[in-house]
């Protein structure tokens, strides 16, 4: 009986097989390949003359590289003002998101008030709300403020979102309450605990926050669109659509102005990839 008992457990190999790596390693160079297409199209499509973009077969690889459409671009459009638009922008919202987001984030976590749960409540409503219910009502309130064609147009309403304050508070949660109990009974205020013991142990969730905070000014298009109608102040999004004319689409053109509107999104993704993937692998240990 005893021996039963204390047999040992067969021990199971966690190192996969060559079958599992053979067909991991063809997934992976699948996915590669067509998540590299688009964009290989749009380089290549960028480095051709318009005539040439409609011949068939498909010339993927040119004979001749045509940068005409780059030297158009810089220097017949504001594709520069756009650029420096659009990272303003997204710098002051990304960081104004980050102290507000992470103070009310606090202060939903780990602080007890009366009507705390309502309000938890109520950002989660305010989150289910679609962006274009809400641009007309912003259109109203911007303009009745003077606001119209201005950055203040693009960033105040931008701090309103609270999924930044939801999501941060999920990191927060997760702390455990007696590092601030400890904190309190040392004389620590709740400021110093924010401050030095808080933001700390969720930097990588912050960085989360702000690479998606930033991707979605990046990206945003609808609100851009109707705040600011200035070409001076216009945005990447709303400017690359507007190189479209009525009658002739210069594809070419389009083609490289989407091409480098890709760097900086992609150079602040290399920047901060290892705090992005420090956060998923940790979320899957915990789960």
């Amino acid at each position: 009986m005893a021996t039963a008992l204390f047999r040992r457990r067969p021990v199971v190999s966690l190192r996969p097989t060559p079958t599992m790596l053979l067909v991991s390693y063809v997934l992976l160079v699948f996915a590669s390949i067509v998540s590299l297409t688009p964009f290989l199209y749009i380089l290549s499509t960028s480095l051709k003359e318009t005539r040439s973009l409609f011949s068939y077969p498909p010339d993927w690889i040119p004979d001749v590289l045509f940068w005409g459409n780059y030297a158009k671009l810089l220097g017949e459009t504001n594709f520069i003002r756009w650029t420096a638009n659009t990272l303003f922008v997204g710098i002051v919202i990304t960081g104004l998101k980050l102290i507000i987001d992470s103070m009310a984030a606090y202060a939903l976590a780990k602080l007890s008030f009366r009507g705390k749960g309502a309000l938890t409540v109520t950002l989660l409503m305010a989150v289910a709300v679609p962006v274009a219910a809400l641009v007309i009502p912003l259109f109203f309130i911007v303009r009745s403020m003077g606001l119209l064609n201005t950055y203040w147009a693009l960033i105040l309403p931008a701090l309103a979102n609270p999924l930044g304050i939801l999501m941060i508070r999920s990191f927060i949660v997760s702390l455990p309450d007696d590092l601030a109990h400890s904190a309190r009974l040392d004389g620590a205020g709740e400021w110093k605990i924010f401050t030095q013991m808080v933001l700390p142990l969720i930097r990588s969730g912050l960085v989360v926050h702000a690479i998606f905070t930033f991707m979605l000014q990046y990206t945003g298009f609808l609100w851009p669109l109707v705040a600011v109608q200035s070409d001076k102040m216009q945005v990447l999004t709303v400017g690359i659509s507007s190189l479209k004319s009525n009658f002739v689409v210069d594809w070419g053109l389009i083609s490289a102005a989407s091409l480098l509107s890709t760097i900086p999104i992609t150079l602040l993704f290399l920047a901060l990839q290892r705090f992005f993937l420090a956060q998923n692998l940790s979320g899957a240990l915990k789960g």
